[in-house]
C-alpha cells in the first residue's frame, strides 16, 4: 500500500490550508455568532478552485480526484465546519450529480457557474415529512399542455437554500409507485413559483444558511430534467454516496481541529503544580482521541480512494462511503466532547473554539444520512437481506 499523496493533491492541500488559516479562521466565530453567511470567502474558494475540486477542467473545475477533495475538505472543516458544509454540498451533492448525468448543455451552464464561485448551489431531497425515508417525499412534478415540467411541494432543511442560485430537486412524477416515479430536476430560484423560506436557527454550523423552500407551480423545460425520468431516486442515492465521504472528510477536520487544541491546551496548562498532560486520566482520553482520528482519517482516505477507482472501472464506493461517515461522525462527536471535558471551563467558553467544534460536530452524525441510517446500509450490504 502507498501512502504517499500526488503532487497535485498535495497542491490543493497547501491551497486549502493557507486560505483557511488566513480568511476562515479569523472570522469563523464572528459569522457563528451572527449566523451570517461568508458569501466573499466563497466566492474567492471558488476562484481557488475548492468549489469544484473534481470537475474537469473544461467545466470550470480544479480537475483534481477525491482524495484531493478530501484532503481540502479536511483543513477548510478544521478552521470552520460551517464553510466546509458549503464546500461540500456544491463539491458533492450539486457538481457530482449534474456531471454524472446531465448534459454537455447542463454542465456547462450550471457546473461552471457554480464551480467557479460565481453562484451557488444545492440539494433539495429531504422533506418536512420524509427524512431518512425519502422515497416517501410528497413534492409533485406534473407535464402541463406544452410538456413542460409543473412542480408543487416543499423541501426542508436545504444547505444554501436561501442562498443558491440552482439547486438539484427530486420530485414525484409518477405516483404510487414510490421510488421508481421520482425524477431530478434542475430548477433556478430566479424563477416565478420559488419561494425560500425562513433561515432555520442551529445548534452548529450556523454560519451555512439552511432553509425550507416552496414550490408554486414553478415550471421547468423538457431541459431541466436531470438525467431519465423516473431514475431521480437512484440519482439521489448515488449522489449522496459521494456527499458522505465530503461528511466524513468534515467530520476529519473538526475532531482534527479539537484534538490539536487539546494537545497545547494539556502542555500549557497546569494544575497541582503540573501540565495536565501528565495526569493519566488526561493521556488515556488524548490517546483514545489519537486512535479515532487516525482511523477516521484512514477510512475516509479509503473511500475517496475507492471513489475514484469506481469512476474508472464501473464499480461501486457506497458501503466504503458509510463506513466512513460513520466511524469519522462519531469520532468527531467523541473527541470534541473529550476536548470539551479536557479544558474544563475554558472549553464551555465562547472565548475559546471547543464549544464550536462540539456544536459543529453533531450534525456529520445527522444529515446525508444518519448514524442509524449508515448502520443500515452498512448491514445491508454486508449480510446481502433487506
Amino acid at each position: 500500500m502507498d501512502f504517499r499523496f500526488t503532487e497535485d493533491q498535495l497542491a490543493i492541500q497547501d491551497v486549502a490550508r493557507d486560505f483557511a488559516q488566513k480568511r476562515i479562521a479569523p472570522v469563523a466565530a464572528e459569522f457563528d455568532a451572527k449566523g451570517e453567511f461568508p458569501l466573499d470567502n466563497i466566492r474567492e474558494m471558488g476562484q481557488l478552485g475548492l468549489m469544484g475540486i473534481e470537475v474537469p477542467h473544461e467545466y470550470g473545475g480544479a480537475g483534481l480526484d477525491p482524495i484531493g477533495y478530501v484532503l481540502a475538505m479536511i483543513e477548510i472543516a478544521a478552521a470552520d465546519a460551517a464553510t466546509s458544509t458549503i464546500m461540500s454540498v456544491n463539491n458533492s451533492l450539486f457538481c457530482n450529480g449534474i456531471l454524472k448525468h446531465g448534459t454537455e448543455e447542463q454542465k456547462q451552464k450550471y457546473v461552471r457557474a457554480i464551480a467557479q464561485g460565481e453562484a451557488i448551489g444545492a440539494y433539495a431531497l429531504t422533506e418536512p415529512q420524509s427524512g431518512s425515508d425519502a422515497s416517501a417525499m410528497h413534492t409533485r412534478a406534473s407535464r402541463n399542455a406544452s410538456g413542460e415540467w409543473v412542480i408543487n411541494g416543499k423541501k426542508s432543511w436545504i444547505t444554501s437554500g436561501p442562498v443558491a442560485r440552482y439547486i438539484v430537486l427530486f420530485a414525484i412524477t409518477t405516483p404510487g409507485i414510490g421510488a421508481k416515479g421520482v425524477s431530478a430536476f434542475i430548477v433556478d430560484t430566479q424563477k416565478p413559483g420559488f419561494h425560500a423560506g425562513k433561515t432555520e436557527p442551529k445548534l452548529g454550523i450556523r454560519a451555512s444558511a439552511t432553509c425550507e423552500i416552496e414550490f408554486n407551480d414553478y415550471v421547468c423545460t423538457k431541459d431541466e430534467l436531470l438525467g431519465e425520468e423516473g431514475k431521480g431516486f437512484s440519482i439521489a442515492m448515488g449522489v449522496l454516496d459521494a456527499g458522505r465521504i465530503g461528511i466524513a472528510s468534515q467530520a476529519v477536520g473538526i475532531a482534527r481541529a479539537a484534538y490539536e487544541a487539546t494537545l497545547q491546551w494539556s502542555r500549557d496548562r497546569k494544575a497541582f503544580g503540573h501540565p495536565i498532560g501528565t495526569f493519566q486520566m488526561t493521556q488515556a482520553k488524548i490517546a483514545d482521541m489519537k486512535c479515532k482520528l487516525d482511523a477516521a482519517t484512514l477510512l475516509t482516505l479509503r473511500a475517496a480512494w475507492t471513489k475514484g477507482e469506481a469512476e474508472k472501472n464501473g464499480g461501486r464506493f457506497g458501503t466504503e462511503a458509510s463506513v466512513a461517515k460513520l466511524v469519522a461522525s462519531e469520532a468527531a462527536m467523541w473527541i470534541t466532547h473529550q476536548a470539551v471535558q479536557i479544558h474544563g471551563g475554558m472549553g464551555y467558553s465562547k472565548e475559546m473554539p471547543l464549544e464550536r467544534y462540539f456544536r459543529d460536530a453533531k450534525i456529520t452524525e445527522i444529515y446525508e444520512g444518519t448514524s442509524e441510517i449508515q448502520r443500515m446500509v452498512i448491514a445491508r450490504a454486508e449480510t446481502g437481506l433487506r
